[in-house]
């Protein structure tokens, strides 16, 4: 991770040069008008990673400045949370005091909250004792935070390994256990903003009738709790244990009800939809019985598969979120033979860098 520089005052100009390259990108699908969100200029992310340097007694957290390659010295992290800030060289001092705490440390994780929750994770090239234990719980009882100690096939948990975040989406709190090294999304304000939008897309859809929702790579339920009071129903699938549990705990946080969770890769599901494979982690879920309208997918950096290409065509709406406008561009170039974008929206997760995070909305032609 390198630190992007942070400057406020040419905020709007950097968001005004990425939209416009996205238009000019995707020129040939007919985009209508592109919907902007703006990041905070400054202290929007929520996650943060540092190495950490020793010369003699002392250590510091470095990066690698991205044109020189060189390391640096890092005292303050303007993209990072305001609690990042206010935590990170107080605690690099309280570590640097403890002969125990420093030895072979070499990476510190911040995972923090809009309120003010922190987890952080310190990671060793040792094995951790009842000693470090001690020491690491004084350190968390002293700052107020939680503590998660990790060397080779070993992770130490004090008090637990994840954060709850609350997103505040058109007036209404949603709630999320976020899990230590499970992937959340960075940038909590302009989150709200995804799902805000998300939501208001979903009630234009159901608007004149209702019908069910499937949703492809539902990671922890971020989408999944705001949309599902749009829809009479809701599939999810999602390929990873950790994130299948906190979905299910963020469901129960949420009082969502209507959500059944089916741990499947994309490439699973398509072949259960299409009826080519059966699966027993499907055993309980009667995929006739739903009347899709609407499915929604936020895929990896890689995009859509060529199968899973072909399965949301089926669909009369697709709402697909996407952390890659080159695999965007590449997937819609086939789901355009059979649909055309009605919305498209740019959501600046990563201000100050060429990362652009998008929100397409797709109606059969």
């Amino acid at each position: 991770m390198s630190l992007p520089t942070v400057l406020p005052e040419q905020y709007e100009e950097q968001l005004a040069q990425k939209a416009g390259h996205i238009i000019g990108e995707f020129a040939e699908f007919d985009l209508p008008e592109l919907e902007l969100f703006r990041s905070q200029p400054q202290h929007y992310r929520m996650r943060a990673e540092f190495h950490v340097w020793h010369e003699g007694d002392h250590c510091y957290y470095r990066m690698f400045d991205p044109q020189s390659k060189q390391p640096f010295e890092v005292t303050d992290f303007p993209s990072g949370s305001a609690t990042i800030n206010r935590l990170m060289m107080p605690l690099m001092e309280a570590i640097i005091a403890s002969q125990h705490l420093k030895k072979r440390l070499f990476q510190v994780e911040f995972l923090t909250t809009q309120t003010e929750e922190a987890l952080i994770s310190l990671i060793y090239h040792r094995q951790l004792d009842e000693q470090w234990q001690q020491e690491a719980r004084a350190l968390q009882t002293q700052f107020g935070i939680r503590i998660i100690g990790r060397a080779r096939k070993q992770k130490l948990v004090l008090d637990q390994d994840y954060v709850t975040e609350t997103l505040h989406v058109d007036g209404r709190p949603f709630h999320y256990t976020q899990v230590e090294n499970s992937f959340t999304q960075p940038n909590a304000g302009v989150n709200e903003q995804m799902l805000a939008w998300a939501g208001r897309t979903a009630g234009e859809i159901t608007r004149t009738a209702s019908s069910d929702l499937l949703e492809l790579y539902c990671g922890n339920g971020n989408f999944t709790c705001v949309l599902a009071g749009y829809f009479n129903n809701v599939l999810a699938t999602e390929i990873a244990k950790t994130s299948v549990h906190s979905a299910r705990e963020n469901f129960r946080l949420n009082g969502v009800n209507n959500v059944a969770i089916a741990r499947l890769s994309s490439e699973e599901f398509t072949q259960a939809m299409n009826k080519e494979r059966a699966f027993r982690r499907l055993s309980d879920i009667d995929l006739d019985s739903y009347h899709f309208s609407t499915i929604l997918v936020d895929p990896p950096r890689a995009g859509l598969d060529a199968g899973t290409e072909k399965l949301v065509q089926k669909f009369d709406n697709i709402l697909y979120i996407s952390c890659n406008p080159q695999t965007l561009k590449a997937n819609l170039s086939v789901i355009c033979q059979t649909h055309k974008v009605a919305k498209a929206a740019l959501f600046d997760q990563f201000p100050y860098t060429h990362h652009a995070e998008m929100g397409v909305h797709l109606i059969r032609r």
